[in-house]
């Protein structure tokens, strides 16, 4: 049997099937375990989020898994798959290209790098993140503050595969398409998350309307809206 650990979650290695390249380290517990069993696709657990994680369900870069293997203590995860896009965040294949030497050098913050090979960042809307938002004693305002942090992130993320377009990015193919593309992918979230709306599914809410204001970035940054404006409106509202 798997060996979880006093938070029932266990390490997993994604190793690319064809090149044999390490890709990632990430955590699951036994659902998300589970569902990449059923599924064919890698699910993590999200220990910042704490909530399941569907790799790909947001960037489009989804791992077809082709077989999970478990170490001889039972306590680790080899997963090796064939990506549809890039591992990493920054838009890298794998999360791991930084020299050891820069991650520890002086002045330097792994855990919040851009490059964090460790652990995936929050700002694709997939990951864990290792730096995240100041810690705020008050439970509730820590979400909300992580919440605007997540987005901002997201934006700048958004707006960095904006500026590089790089290959295999869902976000750079989208903006490739124009504005037209961009907001009948918009209006199709919008529809869904509608659709969800009436269905009375928690689940497939939360789902939908992640996947709306995740466009809803993509459409400001081809539009050249910044989300600060957005802030500034929805605090204008708060009477």
């Amino acid at each position: 049997m798997l060996k979880f650990d006093s938070q029932g979650l266990i390490p997993a290695i994604v190793q690319d099937a064809d090149t044999r390249d390490v890709l990632m380290v990430a955590y699951m517990n036994a659902e998300s375990v589970r569902r990449t069993i059923e599924t064919g696709d890698a699910w993590f657990w999200s220990r910042s989020r704490q909530e399941l994680w569907h790799k790909g369900a947001t960037s489009g870069n989804f791992q077809r898994v082709v077989r999970a293997t478990a170490d001889c203590d039972a306590d680790a995860i080899l997963i090796e798959v064939n990506p549809a896009g890039p591992a990493c965040h920054t838009g890298a294949t794998s999360c791991f290209f930084q020299p050891i030497e820069q991650a520890t050098s002086e002045g330097s913050d792994p855990a919040s790098s851009t490059g964090d090979a460790a652990v995936p960042s929050p700002s694709t809307g997939e990951g864990e993140g290792g730096g995240g938002a100041p810690r705020i004693p008050n439970e509730t305002s820590q979400g909300h503050a992580r919440g605007a942090a997540v987005v901002d992130e997201l934006a700048q993320v958004i707006a960095e595969r904006h500026a590089t377009m790089p290959e295999g990015s869902y976000v750079a193919g989208l903006l490739r398409e124009g504005i037209d593309r961009v907001a009948k992918k918009v209006g199709e979230e919008a529809a869904e998350t509608i659709i969800a709306a009436k269905n009375g599914s928690h689940d497939e809410i939360v789902w939908e309307v992640a996947d709306l204001w995740f466009h809803s970035l993509v459409l400001l940054e081809a539009s050249g809206v910044p989300v600060d404006d957005v802030w500034q409106e929805l605090a204008s509202r708060r009477r």
